[in-house]
């Protein structure tokens, strides 16, 4: 197989998943060790862990309540599980502040993320800025007035952001990751696709993903749909 010089990294998450935040985290770690890093590509991919969300919540319940209920779990095991993500995010370096999180619809970010990887080289700045909006800051992630401010922090034009808002745009992006996740039996994140050929889901440990990378590293400028080897 010809080898270019570029290795594509394909990632599948939403903004509203601390794990999603984690494995990021865990990624770049893996990349501060990588000595291609400079070649490395990444592409962020639409999958919304709750369709079905409304925009902004009004039910009064806290973060660890929704949590509880939608797992038929105490509300104090939704804190118990909401402690154990929080540890591990701070393992991580991140500061994950579940007592600001409000909730929210994800569909708009998505699109927002998608416009911003068709149209600037920014799409990972956006990426980084809106998980810290939404875990860290608390910031309303359903809010298209929120988005677009977000938008101009990671250094994108808050009014186009706006106005592409305001417009049905990109959602057919969202739409087309969401159909390739399923195609390729992806139903949680995230999940990291490197060189079209290796398949790594979850979060998994700095020094698994540094090791895929150099597996993958081979396969560089591979094509294919195939990502059944991980």
């Amino acid at each position: 197989m010809h080898v270019t010089d570029k290795l594509d990294i394909d990632v599948w998450s939403d903004i509203a998943c601390p794990w999603c935040y984690i494995g990021k985290r865990h990624l770049e770690g893996a990349l501060a060790t990588f000595e291609h890093a400079g070649d490395v590509h990444i592409t962020w991919h639409s999958f919304e862990l709750d369709p079905k969300a409304p925009r902004a919540y009004t039910d009064g319940l806290t973060y660890a309540q929704r949590l509880a209920r939608k797992y038929q779990v105490t509300p104090e095991d939704g804190e118990k599980m909401i402690g154990r993500v929080v540890e591990t995010g701070a393992k991580a370096g991140l500061e994950l502040r579940y007592d600001r999180v409000q909730g929210g619809n994800t569909f708009d970010a998505h699109r927002l993320l998608q416009w911003a990887l068709a149209t600037t080289d920014k799409q990972g700045a956006l990426k980084e800025h809106l998980m810290r909006a939404y875990m860290t800051d608390g910031a309303a992630i359903g809010d298209r007035d929120t988005l677009s401010t977000i938008a101009g922090a990671a250094g994108l034009d808050v009014a186009a952001a706006r106005a592409m808002l305001d417009t049905d745009d990109y959602g057919e992006a969202v739409r087309a990751d969401e159909a390739l996740a399923h195609q390729l039996n992806i139903t949680a994140v995230p999940f990291f696709v490197m060189a079209h050929r290796i398949a790594v889901p979850g979060a998994q440990p700095i020094d698994t993903l540094a090791a895929m990378l150099a597996k993958a590293w081979p396969l560089a400028g591979a094509t294919g749909d195939d990502a059944s080897d991980g």
